[in-house]
């Protein structure tokens, strides 16, 4: 049977759609095959409380669109994408040392930082200058370095734990900045590469910042789309993929999925020993979500958090460390660490006149089902009094809830999978070519293989620069 498409893509996620776009700019047929009703994702928006307030479905601010690579090589702006910065990049408030933030300016989030500012200034001030050498180098699958100072100047701190290298600070604000970047590793921060997390966070702020897409990022989405439309790609939804066998005629597909759909739809047709090593993936800690309509902005106590598009809250660096290893033991803390996004101090769209959304979530153990609701708001309200009397509405979502919009979110995972040493780069399985499988023909793009989880396309892209090399040779 002829192909009715040289690509079949399965899965709409950036990834999927990075790959259909790499596939169709070398000339070849495209269809993405989505099995949800709307394409994107971990990149979606909904009203998800009253009508006029849209929220983020999974991923709300997006460093990595803009510092990555293929991302950065489409022009997404003409596509409708508008990528909007928020005046601080991040803050981190503590009762003891007021004003900690992440600024775009290396030397204006140092002033901030009193007696560590020095030690911050001679630490991310070389990372910064290399940003994107090391964007390039650490956003792909393992390979000889191509700048191999700025590697060995990142590597050799980057392989630490986060608590480690944390102790060439001093303060506790500087400390406690750096452990909400090293966090959002979600691994111990005593265990490495957490480090190298924390650094990579901060110097994304430094050198693109965290900035939300105008919209929502079902934003993102749509203007991949449109690029892949443009290029002659074809875009299906509706359509859950249960067997390839389902698939139209084909020479490659790409699989926007995990390992374990992966076994699910290629049924017997897999190596066992391949199958065996699927199943030994592992799955890291999910996530518990609330979004909140609110009648204003949120009354922060630190003047920084009002202009902040991000807020660490979970207190010092000892405090953030306790509470995600706790995850581990499949523990919840009493006041665990919180990423909270308001979008909307930047993008009026978001909600109606005089109005705000906010996006916060926790960390918890793989597959909770504990209501983690009442924890959050705790913390928010601890660094915000009268947050509470604010709320017009509320959504939450477990990690079940998580896995049920997303079944790459295994337990409620977030990143498609532990990203610690051994796995960061040798996912799902070592392997020389880390996007191929033993079927002919087939790939996975998923974050599932390196580089892991965030919305930067580049599984999607590396993966189909591995099929084409297939389409060339058939």
């Amino acid at each position: 049977m002829s192909a009715t498409f040289d690509a079949v893509v399965v899965g709409s996620g950036p990834n999927g759609l990075a790959a259909a776009i790499t596939l169709a700019q070398a000339g070849h047929s495209v269809q993405v095959i989505e099995g949800e009703p709307t394409i994107g994702g971990g990149l979606r928006t909904a009203e998800l409380t009253l009508p006029g307030f849209h929220h983020d479905i999974c991923s709300a601010i997006h460093p990595l669109a803009l510092a990555s690579p293929f991302l950065a090589s489409l022009p997404l702006a003409e596509h409708g994408l508008e990528m909007l910065q928020p005046p601080l990049v991040a803050a981190h408030p503590l009762e003891q040392f007021p004003g900690v933030a992440l600024k775009r300016s290396v030397d204006e989030t140092a002033d901030l930082l009193g007696e560590d500012a020095a030690a911050y200034r001679s630490l991310m001030a070389p990372l910064v200058r290399d940003s994107s050498k090391l964007v390039e180098q650490f956003l792909g699958p393992l390979r000889p370095p191509r700048h191999p100072l700025a590697a060995a100047r990142f590597g050799v701190y980057a392989a630490l734990p986060a608590t480690l290298l944390a102790k060439r600070f001093k303060g506790e604000g500087a400390r406690a900045l750096f452990a909400g970047c090293a966090a959002h590793a979600i691994l111990p921060l005593s265990r490495p590469p957490t480090a190298g997390f924390g650094l990579l966070m901060g110097l994304l702020g430094h050198s693109a910042g965290w900035p939300a897409a105008k919209g929502g990022s079902q934003s993102i989405a749509g203007a991949l789309r449109s690029i892949l439309e443009s290029l002659g790609g074809k875009v299906e939804v509706g359509h859950k993929i249960d067997s390839i066998d389902e698939l139209p005629a084909h020479n490659v597909a790409l699989l926007d999925i995990g390992p374990r759909e992966l076994i699910r739809i290629t049924g017997d047709r897999l190596p066992d020993l391949y199958k065996k090593m699927l199943r030994r993936f592992r799955y890291g800690p999910g996530v518990f979500k609330v979004d909140w309509a609110l009648d204003g902005p949120v009354p922060w106590k630190d003047d920084a958090c009002r202009h902040a598009g991000t807020v660490h809250l979970g207190g010092t660096l000892e405090e953030i460390a306790a509470s995600e290893k706790m995850l581990w033991k499949g523990r919840h803390a009493d006041q665990p660490y919180v990423i909270v996004v308001q979008q909307s101090i930047v993008d009026k769209s978001r909600a109606p006149e005089g109005k705000h959304t906010l996006w916060a979530y926790c960390h918890v153990p793989n597959g909770s089902t504990v209501d983690r609701t009442e924890a959050i708001e705790g913390q928010i309200e601890r660094s915000a009094p009268g947050f509470k009397d604010l709320i017009l509405g509320k959504n939450t979502m477990d990690t079940g809830e998580f896995e049920k919009h997303n079944s790459n979110y295994v337990g409620g995972d977030i990143n498609g999978g532990i990203q610690d040493l051994f796995q960061l780069f040798t996912r799902p399985v070592p392997r020389l070519d880390p996007y191929s499988t033993p079927l002919d023909g087939v790939y996975l793009c998923s974050a599932s293989t390196p580089p892991g989880g965030g919305v930067h396309g580049m599984c999607g892209h590396f993966a189909a620069r591995s099929a084409l090399k297939h389409l060339k040779e058939g």
